[in-house]
């Protein structure tokens, strides 16, 4: 009898989870959101950035310069949160912050030029990680499912 490696055998758990928990979206994207949030995290560590990094970063490149307040509204990072993330990419000369001109109490923020490079590395990074998150898909069934995923996202964020 010929023994398949491990990692070629089918998860266990898969095949005694009943079918009924099988066929519900809810539980299927908790799983893959767990497992999702586990690879894009280690893989984020392995290139020295956090999710919030890339959350910050890519608000500023695309949306330009901003005040803590409004890039914890862009990046969905509480408020209290906010202050940490931009500390330590400050710290890294990834972002570069300035008192606000038409109000001294507040600081704006700006992409530096390190952080354009850093963040040009992330998303590479990142690539890679969707590429092995998403590896059973084809590109066409990739851009469906983030298509669907985001009409769901949009759905519930208006709607709630």
């Amino acid at each position: 009898m010929i023994r398949a490696e491990a990692a070629d055998m089918p998860d266990d758990s898969a095949l005694k989870t009943p079918d009924r928990l099988r066929r519900r979206a809810s539980r299927l994207l908790s799983q893959l959101t767990t497992r999702s949030d586990r690879l894009i995290t280690e893989g984020l560590a392995g290139a020295d950035a956090r999710k919030w990094h890339y959350a910050v970063l890519t608000s500023l490149q695309e949306h330009g310069p901003a005040s803590q307040a409004e890039l914890s509204r862009r990046s969905g990072i509480y408020r209290s949160d906010m202050v940490g993330v931009l500390n330590e990419l400050a710290e890294r000369d990834l972002v570069e912050r300035a008192p606000d001109p038409d109000d001294r109490r507040r600081n704006i923020i700006t992409i530096s030029t390190r952080g354009r490079r850093h963040l040009r590395r992330l998303d590479k990074v990142l690539d890679d990680l969707h590429d092995e998150l998403l590896a059973p898909l084809s590109p066409a069934e990739r851009d469906q499912f983030v298509q669907l995923l985001t009409r769901l996202l949009d759905h519930h964020t208006r709607t709630s």
